[in-house]
């Protein structure tokens, strides 16, 4: 029996596996489901085992699962593909008869009524259809998604966006990936459904004046109709679909979606959430 991360050269699933090595669990027991082994050699030096597991290719996926395994089962990153990728897995780890599927879902469940949250919900619908033993972890948003796209804040001065007043309660990846590995590790989690979300909801206006601190430069928030939202980020280079995802999302942060603070996440993990602030200071000392 292991512990498999799927996605674990992606953001978040490397950062379960490094939460899994930090909490104690031996390498050999840790098995990382990737794409391209290659991309995972770093993990291979630290005794981690790969499995090649591609979402794309079905066939790919009966050798990654075993029976009485513990899966993380990070969602997949392309909109629009993910329900017959995680229909793949989740068919893969029914057949090795996997003992624990967490799968990282959205924070809200049925109440997250935006686009990019779809898939997500269907996803749990399989889930519950296929009789597996799951956890479902909603994650809310990673605070990255914003502090990762600094250069044009900082290059304008401006935090540009069509969510008015809404506010986020984002964690940092980290924290997200420490509650994925406390429930394949610990007891009590199946057939569970926790909401994880930041300790503090902020607005844009706070995260604006959060960077405009920590930069030393003048920053505001800049509150924009939707369609003005989309002309600038397709202007800027966004594809116009994923463009449209991004200020769907804005819309749904207006109308709350977003900021549910349920204390899931930091009771998980043991500790508070990462303060907007601290993951602000480690996106500006990476520049």
């Amino acid at each position: 029996m292991s512990i498999v991360v799927t996605g674990a050269t992606g953001h978040l699933g490397r950062r379960v596996i490094d939460a899994l090595l930090a909490d104690g669990i031996p390498a050999a027991g840790i098995a990382a489901a990737v794409r391209d082994p290659e991309k995972a050699a770093d993990l291979a030096k630290l005794g981690v085992e790969l499995r090649v597991a591609d979402y794309d290719r079905p066939e790919s996926l009966r050798g990654a699962f075993e029976a009485g395994d513990r899966v993380v089962m990070v969602s997949g990153s392309e909109v629009g593909k993910r329900v017959p990728q995680h229909t793949a897995v989740i068919e893969a780890a029914k057949a090795a008869g996997v003992a624990q599927l967490a799968y990282t879902s959205v924070l809200g469940g049925p109440e997250a009524d935006f686009d990019l949250a779809r898939e997500h919900l269907v996803t749990e619908e399989l889930i519950l259809d296929s009789g597996l033993p799951y956890t479902l972890l909603r994650n809310g948003w990673y605070t990255e998604n914003y502090t990762e796209n600094l250069g044009p804040v900082l290059e304008y001065g401006a935090v540009v966006a069509n969510a008015g007043g809404g506010r986020v309660a984002s964690a940092a990846r980290a924290d997200y990936a420490a509650a994925a590995a406390a429930v394949v590790t610990g007891e009590g989690h199946l057939g569970k459904v926790y909401e994880l979300s930041g300790d503090t909801a902020w607005s844009f206006a706070e995260y604006a004046a959060v960077v405009a601190e920590q930069s030393g430069r003048e920053v505001a928030y800049r509150n924009v109709p939707a369609e003005e939202h989309l002309a600038i980020l397709t202007r800027a280079g966004v594809p116009e679909p994923f463009a449209a995802i991004l200020v769907d999302v804005d819309e749904a942060v207006a109308r709350g979606r977003l900021a549910r603070t349920t204390g899931d996440l930091a009771r998980l993990i043991g500790r508070p959430t990462t303060p907007l602030a601290d993951t602000v200071a480690e996106a500006l000392r990476k520049r």
